[in-house]
């Protein structure tokens, strides 16, 4: 069995590091730093997305592979190069954002190549919703959480919201999202992105019509929140000394599906209040690592980094 595959949605992202106009690079897309972040946690990983026949799309295939983590679709294509992002840091602290090139190499993802990933061997799937914004991708993801929920697989979603992806219609965006959460296992949004799904008056209605089980509501440095089974329960932030930016999500996320794997959680039935908060627990630590090392690839934490500073704590 396989612990975890991701489908879908990948940027790479060109991030500051500590002085205005010094970049690092990010393994790029919630999806594709998940995974990454998984495989360090100890689990076997992979990922399912096209990847540009250029500079960049090699750079994620050898990040991905040197993580251990399997690519399902080996094959590059030349239909597109990888997407990338220019991240500009003033010297205010604000970032402004210049997507140089699209569309992703990972948009011409297909039903076929879903299918050549083996769901049915896999605990948990998960997608992003930058997937869902234009096909065959849109397609592809769909189906393969189709598949996944029917399979009885804990499926995760992540609500992600790019100008670039959908074109600055944020009415779609939240359609798209809409649609897909009947499929739903876990689901991450963060504070600013919560107006996708209804604001934050929404979430017992959504996880109640849609039955999902964990909502997990990222905030920023004030931490998280969690919403299972009528408890809603707040998570703060491990004191960082730099800015909340650099993927610290994202190593959340790894970090949180992690622990609930590696506690024995194979369906939805299995979760319970006390696993969710270890995963919360778990997951803000690697957040806050991530941050306090500026969010390159590099440093998504390990296991062996979270339990040491728990350790010292």
């Amino acid at each position: 069995m396989r612990d975890i595959l991701s489908i879908g949605e990948m940027v790479i992202d060109f991030l500051p590091g500590s002085e205005p106009g010094s970049y690092l690079r990010k393994a790029g897309g919630a999806p594709a730093n998940i995974i990454i972040a998984t495989s360090r946690m100890g689990l076997s990983s992979a990922f399912c997305g096209k990847l540009g026949d250029d500079d960049f799309g090699h750079f994620l295939a050898d990040t991905l592979k040197e993580n251990g983590v399997e690519i399902c679709v080996p094959d590059f294509t030349d239909k597109a190069i990888t997407t990338m992002a220019f991240v500009t840091l003033s010297e205010s602290g604000e970032r402004s954002f210049t997507f140089a090139r699209k569309p992703g190499a990972d948009m011409f993802l297909t039903t076929q190549d879903v299918d050549g990933a083996d769901i049915n061997g896999t605990t948990i799937v998960h997608a992003g919703s930058c997937s869902l914004s234009q096909p065959p991708a849109s397609d592809a993801t769909i189906y393969g959480m189709k598949l996944a929920h029917e399979a009885g697989k804990l499926v995760s979603f992540d609500v992600n919201y790019r100008n670039l992806m959908w074109n600055d219609d944020k009415a779609a965006a939240s359609r798209a999202v809409l649609s897909v959460l009947p499929y739903v296992d876990l689901l991450k949004i963060s504070d600013e992105e919560v107006d996708i799904i209804g604001g934050e008056q929404a979430i017992p209605a959504i996880m109640k019509e849609n039955n999902i089980s964990v909502l997990v509501e990222t905030l920023g440095s004030k931490g998280s929140r969690w919403y299972y089974d009528g408890l809603t329960e707040t998570e703060p932030s491990i004191p960082s000394e730099c800015v909340d930016t650099c993927g610290a999500g994202d190593a959340f996320w790894g970090a949180f599906l992690a622990t609930l794997v590696n506690n024995g959680v194979k369906t939805a039935a299995d979760l319970s209040a006390d696993v969710i908060r270890k995963a919360a627990r778990t997951g803000s630590i690697s957040g806050a690592l991530c941050v306090r090392k500026k969010g390159a690839i590099e440093s998504l934490p390990t296991l062996k980094d979270i339990k040491e500073f728990e350790s010292n704590e």
